[in-house]
């Protein structure tokens, strides 16, 4: 069996800070690490592959060629390969380009049984490319996976709801996004961080995964950021105290005060 994670090499929101006069994101400095919900994916497939000798793990990123690092993570924590797709090409592209690119370097690595993605991205918690890159694949996809079986050629999940779940039967190849109740990743070993470091990770550009520039990055995004900021903070809230009869009296004098009433 072949497993494919879709992973992204993201800002620890931890320590992203605002700037107090332009109100945007600071982004110098800030450490990147592996998108958590991507991991619990990496963890799904990990754990198929301890469970069926033979199965494989790959692991692709659309990024710079610093999120090579967050490849090597993966690498160390179980994945047999991995793949890195960076061009300048590729710049600036929301969910439907980068659905489009990611898409085309599965298909570069062929032949996939299951593609695992993260449920979002903690940077733009958007939840859109896993279901655009099934769709793009022409496979059938479930988002929200909360628990998978597998066997006979078709994998059985938990969809989470609101309040409960659904099962769901699905055949491969097809996509499935993780939650984090799904399971919790492993620890690197010190033996895969020293095999994953001698692993070569192929960096393919949009010549290699044979996609024109008009439809990838920038050029082919419909949708555009032009400013990140944190909204103005409400005002602080103001306690009433008393018996009912006079918090009530009160109330009403500072809604008519405000003209709410």
């Amino acid at each position: 069996m072949k497993l494919l994670v879709c992973a992204k090499q993201v800002p620890d929101t931890n320590e992203v800070k605002i700037d107090p006069v332009k109100g945007t994101l600071i982004r110098d400095g800030v450490p990147s690490i592996l998108n958590p919900d991507d991991a619990n994916a990496l963890e799904a497939a990990l754990q198929i592959k301890d469970a069926n000798p033979g199965t494989t793990v790959s692991v692709i990123t659309m990024g710079p060629p610093q999120a090579t690092m967050m490849l090597k993570e993966c690498l160390a924590m179980g994945a047999d390969e991995a793949f890195l797709l960076s061009d300048r090409a590729f710049g600036g592209a929301d969910t439907c380009a980068t659905s489009t690119t990611i898409a085309a370097g599965i298909k570069k690595v062929g032949d996939v049984d299951i593609i695992f993605a993260g449920r979002q991205a903690i940077d733009g918690d958007t939840a859109q490319v896993g279901p655009q890159v099934a769709q793009r694949l022409g496979i059938p996809v479930v988002t929200y996976v909360q628990d998978v079986k597998i066997g006979d050629g078709k994998v059985t999940v938990q969809r989470q709801l609101e309040d409960g779940y659904e099962v769901i039967e699905v055949k491969t190849p097809c996509l499935l996004t993780a939650v984090k109740e799904l399971n919790e990743p492993r620890y690197m070993s010190i033996y895969n961080i020293i095999d994953g470091c001698k692993k070569e990770i192929p960096s393919w550009n949009h010549e290699d995964v044979n996609l024109d520039p008009a439809d990838c990055g920038l050029n082919a995004s419909p949708t555009q950021v032009f400013r990140s900021f944190t909204p103005q903070p409400k005002g602080k809230g103001e306690m009433l105290s008393g018996s009912v009869s006079e918090v009530s009296k009160l109330l009403v004098e500072k809604l008519s005060e405000k003209h709410l009433i």
